[in-house]
């Protein structure tokens, strides 16, 4: 046998029960196709934080339905951090906090199930959530067969208290966990944006924030006592540049929750609304349905815009010009037509006179253009819901601080 070894050795012959190192390479990655247009639904955390229980669940589940939120495209009710119990059991389980849902989760689930809606809960990569409940950290897989038992269909998961880990690899693993435990599930990457997810996330989650948590305010930056800071909505917009190549159907850039219906004008939760609704943002409103004035609703529900969002071309917007402080943002849809928002950022009220033939479009991006000198476009307002002539004819309008006119130009 020494014999043999040694002339297998000296004829450069390899002997693969002597080989060592990685020969296993894992293929999983996420479920494909679950979010070809941007998710839309409703997420606990911007108003109620860990105080959430089943009667808050089902009460927003009965008037998603009942409002026509859920008609007009409204799918997901994703429960946020503080659903379960502060240790998990004996066996290293998850627990639902028996007080907050003494019915049981399961029993929940099933309720927004028979709503014709679907339903998401929230965890995080790291040891513990951001609220200091068990984190998935060294239970990844158990938490997915975990999820996949419950019938979840959406995963939210944070990057709290993640020292000593990578965001890849802590990400890689629980989608490769999730496709393991066999139920689709829509995977969402709140990493914040700190290890550009939208670089790694495509064949990892179906949407990725990118960054740090909305506040109700248009412009502003809320400072928290611990260090960290929440931010406008037009913060939010414009945090990352270049980006918007890497967004598309079923791997978005997450723009966070709305704050629509929370503490800013009426005027400007429309600003806000419009602005998602450019961005391809996931639309996840984060008011109490339950005190919901009728103009919010309006706003959440506006056919003409929640069609720009969901275009099937699913190509971000970008912001094309500004002209005394009114910025123009435009937004490629299919079939050739184009989204164009007329954003006020300053204090007062302005007046637009917008003249097409010297504004031709042109997305470097994704190589679409508009080129008005040689294509006339019926404009549509979306807002009013009516034609606004055509780009034969400068546009022009009236606009106050903060506000929105959002057209859409048909070929």
């Amino acid at each position: 046998m020494k014999k043999l070894l040694i002339t297998l050795l000296l004829s450069g012959t390899t002997i693969l029960g002597f080989a060592q190192g990685n020969t296993h390479k894992q293929e999983l990655g996420k479920y494909k196709g679950l979010a070809m247009t941007p998710p839309m639904g409703w997420n606990s955390w911007n108003t109620f934080a860990t105080n959430i229980d089943e009667k808050l669940v089902k009460e927003t589940a009965d008037i998603m339905v009942s409002s026509g939120m859920a008609a007009a495209g409204y799918n997901y009710i994703v429960l946020d951090d503080g659903w379960m119990a502060k240790e998990r059991d004996e066996n290293g389980n998850l627990i639902p906090d028996p007080v907050k849902f003494p019915s049981g989760m399961k029993s929940v689930i099933d309720y927004v199930h028979s709503k014709g809606l679907k339903f998401g809960l929230y965890n995080c990569a790291g040891t513990q959530t951001c609220a200091g409940y068990p984190g998935t950290r060294g239970y990844e897989y158990q938490d997915a067969r975990f999820y996949a038992k419950l019938g979840i269909d959406f995963l939210k998961y944070d990057w709290c208290n993640t020292a000593g880990i990578t965001a890849k690899e802590a990400y890689n693993t629980m989608s490769n966990a999730l496709k393991m435990a066999g139920r689709p599930i829509v995977f969402s990457l709140c990493e914040w944006g700190d290890n550009q997810p939208w670089e790694w996330g495509e064949p990892v989650g179906n949407l990725w924030r990118i960054s740090g948590d909305i506040y109700p305010c248009f412009d502003c930056e809320f400072k928290h006592p611990e260090n960290w800071s929440s931010w406008g909505f037009m913060k939010i917009v414009e945090m990352r540049k270049d980006i918007r190549k890497y967004s598309g159907p079923d791997h978005w850039n997450d723009f966070d929750m709305m704050e629509v219906g929370n503490e800013m004008t009426t005027i400007e939760d429309r600003s806000h609304f419009a602005m998602w609704c450019m961005m391809a943002s996931p639309l996840i409103a984060g008011n109490d349905f339950r005190k919901m004035k009728p103009e919010t609703l309006a706003i959440l529900t506006n056919k003409n815009l929640i069609a720009v969002n969901q275009d099937k071309l699913g190509i971000q917007g970008f912001k094309f010009t500004i002209e005394d402080g009114v910025e123009v943002w435009v937004k490629p849809l299919s079939d050739g037509a184009w989204a164009v928002t007329f954003l006020n950022r300053t204090e007062v009220a302005k007046k637009i006179n917008f003249d097409w033939k010297k504004n031709s479009i042109k997305d470097t991006d994704f190589g679409y253009e508009a080129d008005f000198n040689k294509n006339i476009f019926k404009i549509i307002d979306l807002w009013k819901n009516k034609e606004a002539g055509t780009t034969k004819k400068n546009f022009t309008a009236d606009i106050v601080a903060h506000d929105v006119i959002t057209l859409k130009l048909i070929p």
